[in-house]
């Protein structure tokens, strides 16, 4: 399928803000004005922007612990992230929930989860209540390949294929398992482990933003139709290390193979596409970045302005 030149600069803008988002995370995190840790989406873009261009705003997702790029790609505001990151009253979820916990039900958004795979059962959730609703929306599972380990995720494929769910389970593989490369973790072949269940599975480049998004709005349509689930498995490579402030990554990645890996950043692969097609040249791409600096630098001051909650408020929103 041959996008439109539309849609490809969207994607473009999309993973550039989503890229310059991290990067501000990042030092926000190193001049010690962002309390815990953060865990960056730098070269995973084109997945969350992939699949987010493909579903409708009331579509559901679930995210996972690296999640920013999704709330970004979903619909949420990037003012509202930093105020959350800041634990400032005007994020997401009033500051009480930080980079793991940002969820937006506005855009569908319900929830990232520090938890390996936990919130396989809450998207599958939301697909059953769309099913008996009969509401024709979908949702979409974001995990990592070491979610791969976790009996839950396999449970809910198993009821999602028999109840034939309107939901599309999208393995980001990173290629690491926190520091363990995912070989030594996950035996045999990946992408016959959904199939044993039934599951529509598609593996392709995390790294071509045209690819996922031509597969998943196939797969979404797909499941929309009522046609059950799939599985979609990216391959990717997260430019940083595990978490903000992780430089040192000599003793469990080879650097030759981030070098390889970083040679396919998506954002670069995109930007020569576009020049390729003369939908844009070096001055567009370089104005498209700067406005989107601009963006990135209001909403960090928005944060670091707006007030923390009130401190009446540690009880409430609270739920066991």
């Amino acid at each position: 399928m041959k996008l439109r030149s539309e849609l490809l600069l969207r994607f473009y803008r999309q993973m550039t803000k989503i890229r310059l988002f991290e990067e501000q995370v990042n030092q926000l995190y190193l001049s010690a004005k962002m309390p815990g840790l953060a865990h960056l989406y730098i070269g995973e873009e084109a997945i969350a922007v992939g699949v987010c261009e493909a579903l409708r705003r009331d579509d559901y997702i679930t995210s996972t612990h690296r999640g920013h790029g999704h709330c970004l790609a979903k619909g949420a505001s990037v003012d509202r992230m930093f105020a959350e990151l800041l634990g400032k009253e005007p994020g997401y979820c009033r500051g009480k929930g930080g980079s793991m916990h940002i969820a937006d039900q506005e855009t569908g958004n319900l929830g990232a989860n520090a938890i390996v795979g936990g919130s396989a059962g809450i998207a599958t959730g939301a697909a059953m209540s769309a099913r008996m609703r009969a509401s024709s929306q979908v949702a979409v599972c974001f995990f990592g390949e070491g979610a791969l380990g976790q009996g839950l995720l396999y449970e809910v494929m198993n009821m999602a294929s028999l109840w034939k769910l309107p939901i599309l389970y999208v393995c980001e593989n990173n290629q690491y398992n926190e520091y363990t490369h995912y070989r030594e973790t996950t035996a045999g072949n990946v992408a016959r482990r959904p199939e044993a269940f039934g599951l529509e599975t598609v593996s392709i480049d995390g790294q071509d933003v045209g690819a996922v998004h031509t597969t998943a709005l196939r797969l979404v349509e797909r499941a929309r139709q009522g046609k059950g689930p799939a599985f979609l498995i990216c391959d990717t490579y997260r430019f940083h290390g595990h978490h903000v402030g992780d430089i040192n990554r000599a003793y469990y990645r080879p650097k030759k193979e981030e070098e390889e890996w970083k040679r396919r950043d998506p954002i670069r692969l995109l930007a020569g596409r576009l020049k390729a097609r003369k939908l844009a040249d070096e001055k567009a791409l370089a104005g498209i970045e700067e406005e989107l600096k601009r963006e990135i630098e209001a909403g960090v001051e928005f944060a670091l302005n707006a007030p923390y909650p009130d401190p009446a408020e540690v009880d409430q929103h609270v739920y066991a």
